[in-house]
């Protein structure tokens, strides 16, 4: 009897090794499906793209417009708006994508003051040449007759004279009401940006507030950090009060910055070798 207690109690031990060693071989398995798939999760590629840092503003091209490009290669790109914002000066000036849309009252009132001053140029450069020279010496035996010929000569050189000096003086302050014009222009797409073609091509481009330099320079940069970024490269203060930098590698080509109050204002980069007419 006691042997056959014994013979039960073997089995039953038997009976549980197997079952744990059965248990314990089917965790194993799961823990190595788990692991392969994670594993597998770990080893795959991330599907995260990689993003590029915005375009630096530069004078070898912005978005897409470069220098010695024509005004509808400039448009082909897509890059500026279609109608123009200016004619002032016999260049056609653009906006970017989204910029402001042509102020035509601006442009009409643009367009006169340049009319004005050509019209009233055309007719000083025209008095000018006919202005009678001055009279000479009446001779110690010229007559009455012909002093009075020289007198009524005299009068109407003085006159057509002061004719072609009150054009001359008309002319000029049209002039001035166009250089006025023209400030007014720059200033209105100071932080929009804008893109100027000449007949021969691209003649500014004028970058928008949010652009920056490869420096890192741009609207709202200070005046002491403009200078490190470029005080070494030739930067320097021009007639007009802007800061203006050659451009290595574009001959005739600049950087000019608009500072206000310690602070870039606006930035452009610019040919004026290029006439706009």
């Amino acid at each position: 009897m006691g042997k056959n207690r014994a013979t039960v109690r073997a089995v039953g031990v038997g009976i549980s090794v197997v079952l744990l060693a059965a248990s314990a071989a089917a965790c194993s398995s799961d823990d190595k499906k788990d692991s392969a798939k994670a594993g597998g999760a770990a080893a795959a590629p991330s599907a995260a793209p990689t993003t590029k840092g915005p375009e630096a503003f530069a004078a070898a091209g912005y978005q897409g417009i470069k220098p010695g490009m024509a005004k509808d290669a400039g448009l082909a790109t897509g890059a500026l708006e279609a109608s123009p914002v200016s004619l002032l000066g016999g260049c056609t000036d653009f906006v970017y994508k989204g910029g402001p849309a042509p102020d035509q009252a601006r442009m009409a009132a643009e367009a006169a003051t340049e009319a004005r001053y050509k019209d009233l140029s055309a007719k000083a450069d025209a008095a000018s040449g006919k202005a009678p020279a001055p009279a000479g010496t009446l001779p110690p035996n010229a007559s009455a007759k012909d002093a009075a010929a020289a007198a009524a000569g005299s009068a109407a050189g003085a006159k057509d004279s002061a004719a072609a000096a009150k054009l001359i003086a008309d002319s000029t302050m049209a002039l001035v009401d166009l250089r006025v014009a023209q400030e007014a222009k720059d200033k209105t797409y100071l932080t929009t940006g804008r893109v100027s073609f000449a007949e021969a091509g691209l003649r500014e481009l004028a970058a928008p507030a949010e652009a920056r330099t490869a420096e890192g320079i741009g609207a709202g940069s200070t005046l002491e950090a403009l200078q490190q970024a470029y005080g070494a490269k030739g930067l320097q203060q021009d007639k007009s009060g802007r800061y203006v930098l050659p451009v290595e590698g574009q001959p005739g080509w600049q950087y000019e910055f608009t500072v206000d109050a310690g602070k870039v204002a606006g930035m452009a980069a610019v040919n004026r070798d290029i006439k706009c007419a």
